[in-house]
């Protein structure tokens, strides 16, 4: 695997970063078949490495799903993650906040939903959208019962600073964070909608709500320019994924969780002196069974 594949995607330092010097039309270097061929090479991969990740039961892993609609988190996730064994991953889809929720900070209904040690956690969607359909749409906070007090023109910069220090107490307690920003362009989501609405088949993928949503598509990039670069950093990076091509997207998202899991030092369990006279005498005995 090219490391340079997933590197080339990824923001560690959000300082100077601009969306729109991100092309969502990138191929990657990749040829369709080529990236299919790859996919396949990676999910093997991910599938191993899981299952260190799982007997070692040291790092848990968090991967956080952003886009815009019809930016394919859903394909990408099932397709990327269709090979892992569902016992140690774990996906969770984030609606409209519930009432127990809003009765809580903005952060908590993702934090009781964080992964284990040893399991990988997909947030589909997640504490980002307090600082994006939120941000996007202020009334929203209306129903989030803060003192009025402390709603002031600061809150997103102040919501920004609290999941930055969020991610970084994970990190540093064994949480691997990778999040993904499937970016999409404008004319790509027209015609991935169009195809909702003209074939039966994919009719209730389709909401209305999805044009009003789309209204707000300079609002929505930049709220997610202001948290990126607000949140990009080494132990917690963006990547920001082309996803007009599906396969490049699944390509690129595969790869960056590789080369992660990759780089965490990954092993089976050693067995001690103990543990293998323990297993011997298991051995003899069911030897010894007529």
């Amino acid at each position: 695997m090219p490391k340079s594949l997933a590197h080339r995607f990824r923001v560690d330092d959000g300082a100077k970063f601009r969306l729109k010097d991100w092309d969502p039309a990138d191929e990657a270097g990749l040829a369709k078949d080529e990236a299919q061929a790859l996919l396949g090479g990676l999910g093997e991969r991910m599938a191993e490495l899981q299952d260190q990740l799982y007997a070692q039961d040291r790092w848990s892993v968090l991967l956080v799903f952003q886009a815009m609609d019809a930016a394919g988190k859903d394909g990408a996730i099932r397709h990327v993650l269709s090979g892992l064994n569902p016992q140690g991953c774990q996906v969770h889809s984030f609606k409209a906040p519930s009432d127990e929720e809003l009765d809580h900070d903005f952060l908590w209904r993702c934090a009781t939903r964080l992964p284990e040690r040893g399991r990988i956690g997909v947030f589909n969607r997640s504490h980002y959208e307090e600082v994006l359909v939120v941000r996007v749409h202020p009334a929203i906070l209306e129903d989030q019962k803060l003192p009025p007090a402390l709603v002031t023109q600061s809150i997103w910069t102040e919501r920004l600073e609290d999941i930055a220090a969020f991610e970084r107490h994970l990190a540093r307690n064994g949480t691997a964070i990778l999040k993904f920003f499937l970016h999409v362009s404008r004319d790509e989501q027209k015609q991935r909608f169009l195809e909702r609405l003209d074939e039966p088949e994919k009719n209730w993928k389709f909401s209305a709500r999805d044009i009003v949503e789309r209204g707000h598509w300079a609002a929505y990039h930049a709220a997610y320019e202001d948290a990126i670069r607000a949140t990009a950093a080494p132990h917690a990076p963006w990547f920001v994924v082309p996803a007009d091509k599906k396969w490049v997207t699944r390509c690129v998202v595969a790869a960056a969780i590789v080369e992660r899991l990759q780089e965490l030092g990954l092993a089976y369990p050693k067995v001690d002196a103990r543990a293998k006279a323990e297993l011997e005498a298991a051995r003899a005995k069911l030897m010894s069974e007529s």
